[in-house]
């Protein structure tokens, strides 16, 4: 790997040809470097890019697996997996040729996580583990590596929470008084547990989502704050673009809200705040009203258990909910169903009896 010093600023510099991935020979030259051990690290590095060869380090794959993300993600999306993947992946694997990286060296770094202080949780050691396989899936399909030794090695975490935390009816009836004082997030928290919507669906609404004839609302956007800047998206995904059908009460509530806006347009968002002010007035109403402190997020699962207990189908829940596909429904919500199970056979007991005693 030559490099050259440049005389006259003391700086290095290298030059030299590769060969890129189509095949094309191509000359390269990078000046400014501060160290000759700088320049020949580029140099190797940039070759490693090109010629993206499964002998490639890791850090490299990383490089080339981001730079195809950046076009096909949501810019949230993107910068979520750029974080983890920064702290969770690079510190361990960033120098490592990928066809070097063993199922034990998996299993060496899988258990650095779960000792570590931090105690993760199951699901975001499954999230972690599951963007090291797909990095290296990445690498299995478009550049040649053999196997995925984090698939060889298998998983760690859990997919779902051992426990899922909601409200009732009544906790939440408990916890509104005590947000009511700020009209914006009493009427976000009615909306978010009467209608099980996403809160980045909730801040994306506008007055011109609802149909109050028909008694509806339609979800055809996603808001996210992304470097300071308000974004207007499209839906998680294709099915949750949606129709949900909304309770009188809850109409006639944000027809009430509608009207007290001053100089609004049906077009401009309902909610102009962010998911940190959820957060906030969450935090604040469960402290002032001392009902267990739940996720934003929780709001949602509070309205599918309740939509459950009151004996609604999976299919129906699903729907409502925009869940991509039933089975996500039935995984996520499968520890609310036994007592139906019970119910449901308790009912065929009752149907089983003759209708008179001679019978």
């Amino acid at each position: 790997m030559p490099t050259y010093k440049n005389e006259a600023t003391g700086s290095w510099y290298c030059a030299f040809y590769y060969t890129d991935w189509l095949g094309n020979r191509k000359k390269k030259k990078k000046e400014g470097f501060k160290t000759q051990r700088e320049a020949k690290t580029f140099e190797r590095q940039f070759i490693e890019k090109a010629e993206a060869s499964p002998d490639m380090s890791f850090g490299t794959l990383v490089s080339i697996y981001m730079e195809d993300c950046k076009t096909r993600l949501k810019p949230t999306t993107y910068s979520g997996k750029e974080c983890l993947i920064n702290t969770k992946l690079l510190p361990f694997f960033e120098e490592m040729p990928i066809n070097k990286i063993e199922p034990a060296t998996i299993r060496k770094w899988q258990n650095t996580l779960m000792e570590d202080e931090s105690d993760y949780s199951q699901t975001y050691l499954k999230t972690i583990h599951n963007q090291i396989s797909a990095i290296f899936n990445f690498a299995s399909k478009y550049y040649k590596l053999q196997t995925n030794p984090a698939r060889v090695c298998g998983s760690m975490g859990k997919k779902n929470a051992e426990s899922m935390l909601f409200w009732t009816v009544e906790e939440f009836r408990k916890f509104l008084p005590f947000v009511s004082d700020k009209p914006v997030s009493k009427l976000a928290f009615e909306i978010l547990f009467w209608t099980g919507i996403r809160s980045g669906e909730l801040l994306a609404l506008t007055l011109n989502d609802f149909d109050f004839d028909a008694k509806t609302l339609s979800i055809t956007k996603n808001y996210a704050r992304h470097e300071g800047e308000d974004l207007i998206m499209e839906p998680k995904t294709p099915k949750s673009r949606r129709l949900i059908a909304v309770p009188t009460f809850l109409c006639a509530l944000v027809q009430k809200y509608a009207e007290q806006l001053y100089d609004y347009e049906p077009n401009e968002r309902l909610f102009p705040v962010t998911k940190s002010y959820l957060h906030s007035e969450m935090t604040r109403g469960t402290k002032k009203s001392g009902i267990k402190r739940i996720r934003v997020h929780d709001l949602r699962h509070s309205h599918a258990s309740m939509l459950i207990e009151e004996g609604f189908s999976a299919l129906l829940i699903s729907e409502r909910l925009g869940h991509e596909c039933i089975e996500t429904t039935l995984q996520t919500y499968s520890h609310l169903y036994p007592n139906k199970q019970i119910e449901v056979a308790n009912r065929l007991e009752q149907m089983n009896k003759p209708d008179s005693p001679n019978e």
